[in-house]
């Protein structure tokens, strides 16, 4: 493994720093071969930080062993792979905050897919939401596109079981070491064993209720469009299609009853300009041009 790799690695388990920190600190020392003769108050005046997190970070910093980290890393089946690195998905390098390191177990060819759809929804389904599934998603599936989703309960977790017999990623609020929901740990297995399964996080990190708003970002900026399956006015789902629109990409969504609260979301997206998805050929007709 290459040296701005091994050192991109360190930086990802040190605590003290984010990602828009060692986003600065590449733009300063861009083969990563200096930061390492910077101290405590360099760091503080560099990137305008505490003097407390600065301590942290350079104390970790010295303490991480890059050798133990990539012999983990490589006895638990995970492959790091960086920004530059030719398996990094080419669209989730073109959005405003893209994730400098990615972790992933499974079949990592799954990443240079150019035929990429992210399916998202309520983690309270209604008994209608197969239906909609096996109507909209797995034509889509069979056609050759890749479903991209976070592995929640509910909507996300059955468009991965539906795509285990043809392609799908799972992008993770927490580490690899720590799948979340735990209710879904044998779909996890079966993922990393056929398909694949990515996080940004450190694999030891375990899932906090922040991590899964930010990961969003991944799941819609990897693809060409999100497809938005029932979801409520106040959802995660709802921040999905919104990062999806920052990012220039295309929403879809399935209208519903009126009458049911996890039609809401849906609908306000569908009056905010979402196109409306009665077919998986309304997908298809719109996507089209994307890849042209």
């Amino acid at each position: 493994m290459d040296h701005f790799t091994r050192e991109l690695i360190v930086l990802n388990h040190c605590r003290g720093v984010g990602r828009k920190m060692i986003w600065r600190l590449l733009q300063r020392d861009p083969d990563l071969s200096r930061f390492r003769n910077y101290s405590a108050r360099d760091i503080q005046r560099f990137f305008h930080i505490s003097q407390a997190k600065a301590n942290v970070f350079i104390d970790d910093l010295h303490q991480l062993d890059p050798k133990k980290l990539l012999s983990m890393l490589h006895a638990q089946q995970i492959t790091p792979i960086t920004f530059h690195h030719s398996s990094y998905p080419k669209l989730l390098k073109h959005i405003f905050d893209p994730p400098y390191l990615i972790y992933a177990k499974g079949n990592i060819s799954l990443l240079n897919e150019t035929k990429m759809l992210s399916v998202v929804g309520t983690r309270h389904p209604s008994r209608e939401a197969l239906q909609i599934i096996n109507k909209i998603v797995v034509p889509l599936m069979k056609s050759g596109w890749t479903i991209v989703s976070g592995m929640a309960m509910g909507i996300d977790g059955m468009a991965h079981q539906q795509a285990l017999a043809h392609q799908t990623i799972a992008v993770l609020g927490s580490g690899l070491n720590h799948p979340y929901p735990r209710q879904n740990c044998p779909l996890f297995k079966q993922m990393c064993a056929s398909q694949l399964v990515i996080s940004e996080y450190p694999p030891d990190a375990r899932p906090e209720r922040w991590r899964f708003p930010e990961r969003n970002r991944i799941i819609s900026g990897m693809t060409l469009g999100t497809l938005v399956i029932e979801a409520k006015e106040k959802s995660g789902s709802l921040i999905t299609a919104d990062q999806a629109l920052d990012q220039g990409r295309d929403v879809f969504a399935v209208p519903g009853s009126i009458f049911k609260e996890t039609c809401g979301g849906t609908h306000r997206l569908i009056q905010q300009g979402a196109k409306l998805v009665c077919d998986w050929q309304d997908i298809i007709q719109e996507l089209t041009w994307r890849m042209e």
